[in-house]
């Protein structure tokens, strides 16, 4: 039996067993083991046979957005109106056959966007060059899921089922759990919360089922099984997102209210270039860019060519008695790493 066979013997499992407090540490066991499959599904142990071939392009510009969506939703149509960029559309499926890259430049940040190819239902399965996709989508800074107005919100739903299979969980932090792992000493459990939504019992049986019989967990927040279980598999990406609907032109004013009030969503139509410029806004919003402007010693700053920087980022860290500069000295140019000493910063 394939991994695939496996996967979708345990989803069929998890569908018929009822959700209740005697079988909680059996559908967590489904789930460790469902996760487990996916993550060999994704990246397979062997290393034989010849490589396949990838889309990915260089990672440019102050932040990087993903276009996703099915085939036909008008994510070139977008990439075009957005940037200096042409990408192929047409009334047929399936126009763009690789990523194509463009840049938005917006109050002096430079954001690239990606236009990656329409993904089928089963992507994450490898369906329909749907491994590439994903894969770049994982390096993205913030993902625009491409829906079709005039369809069902169907289409959102098994997008981010196909999303989530491969590790990409929208529009949620990482959750507050410390977890180490030890040589020896058995299993230390700690929470500073009542658990609700899970308990140690079923959380020790996960950790059963990884073969971890040794390992620190200091639980700071309500946590799921799930959630629990993407803290130990740690190679989850949790990336924000906004679902843009794309020709609503050809609805009624209702729906497109009803939409245009919904979380993370942005309506939009590429066609006659309604809302675009709102869409921009909110990508820059959602990016959380902070504008960082440089100066010469005894000169004014400039403030015409800002340094853009994720929420969060540092000037500089020390190691080791070492300076190492990280987010602005790279963002100005690598070699500033190496000879930065001090920065004054008002």
């Amino acid at each position: 039996m394939g991994i695939v066979e496996k996967i979708k013997e345990i989803e069929e499992e998890m569908a018929r067993t009822q959700k209740n407090k005697a079988t909680e540490y059996h559908l967590g066991m489904l789930k460790a083991k469902l996760a487990r499959y996916r993550a060999q599904l994704l990246e397979p142990s062997s290393k034989s046979g010849p490589a396949g071939v990838g889309f990915d392009v260089q990672k440019a510009g102050d932040a990087r957005v993903a276009l996703i969506g099915f085939p036909s939703v008008g994510k070139s149509t977008l990439l075009s109106k957005c940037t200096n960029t042409a990408s192929e559309s047409a009334a047929y499926e399936f126009t763009t056959l690789t990523a194509i890259p463009g840049v938005i430049e917006y109050q002096g940040a430079r954001i690239q966007l990606l236009d990656l190819p329409g993904i089928v239902e089963g992507a994450s399965q490898g369906r329909g060059r749907g491994r590439q996709v994903v894969a770049t989508a994982k390096t993205a800074d913030l993902i625009l899921i491409m829906l079709d107005a005039t369809k069902s919100e169907e289409q959102r739903r098994l997008l981010e089922i196909e999303l989530d299979a491969v590790g990409i969980r929208l529009n949620k932090r990482k959750p507050d759990v410390v977890f180490k792992r030890r040589l020896t000493g058995g299993i230390t459990f700690t929470t500073t919360v009542k658990l609700t939504k899970t308990d140690e019992k079923t959380i020790r049986t996960i950790l059963a089922s990884y073969k971890l019989h040794n390992c620190d967990v200091m639980i700071r927040e309500d946590i799921t099984t799930d959630e629990f279980i993407d803290v130990l598999i740690g190679t989850r990406k949790y990336i924000p997102c906004l679902y843009v609907y794309n020709k609503i032109d050809a609805i009624s004013l209702e729906l497109v209210d009803k939409l245009a009030h919904t979380e993370n969503t942005v309506v939009i139509s590429c066609e006659m270039d309604l809302n675009l410029n709102y869409l921009i806004e909110r990508i820059w919003e959602s990016l959380s860019l902070v504008k960082v402007y440089t100066k010469k010693r005894g000169e004014r700053p400039d403030l015409t060519d800002p340094v853009c920087l994720r929420k969060g980022a540092t000037i500089e860290v020390r190691t080791s008695s070492v300076s190492s500069c990280l987010d602005v000295c790279l963002g100005i140019h690598k070699s500033l790493a190496t000879n930065f000493r001090y920065a004054l910063v008002w």
